[in-house]
């Protein structure tokens, strides 16, 4: 199992998405960490001037991130880790959320701003997912 985790320094996660360097995916073997792997990942600053839409037009609107233009940046963004199951992220938006789901990733927003133990309490079964983070 591979679990990728967005960070600028490569010791926390990064409390959003978007802006962060870097990945760091994590290879776990039986429960233990074998394997660690820096990944540079696309954010806002290669997007920057583009168009980056807030649909935010009412009750029941989808709300930030779910456009078409937004999507493509999302994909382009998880490009780098669709070998891995599982995301750990401090924050994002819901469309980057639900864009991780559909490639097959599943995004966990968490308060533990230590990689290790964010990943530990992920592999103890003991790690929230906060989407009350989402914007």
């Amino acid at each position: 199992m591979k679990i990728a985790v967005v960070t600028d320094n490569g010791q926390t996660i990064s409390r959003h998405f978007g802006r962060a360097l870097h990945y760091l995916v994590v290879t776990v073997d039986k429960g233990t960490a074998v394997n660690r792997e820096r990944r540079d990942k696309a954010g806002h600053a290669q997007f920057a001037g583009q168009v980056h839409e807030h649909e935010h037009h009412g009750e029941g609107a989808l709300g930030h991130g779910f456009d078409s233009e937004s999507r493509q940046r999302h994909g382009r963004m998880a490009s780098t880790i669709t070998d891995c199951s599982v995301l750990l992220a401090g924050g994002m938006g819901a469309g980057a959320y639900e864009s991780l789901k559909q490639a097959g990733i599943t995004p966990v927003i968490t308060d533990i701003e230590k990689i290790d133990e964010a990943i530990a309490a992920y592999l103890a079964g003991n790690l929230t997912d906060h989407t009350e983070r989402l914007h």
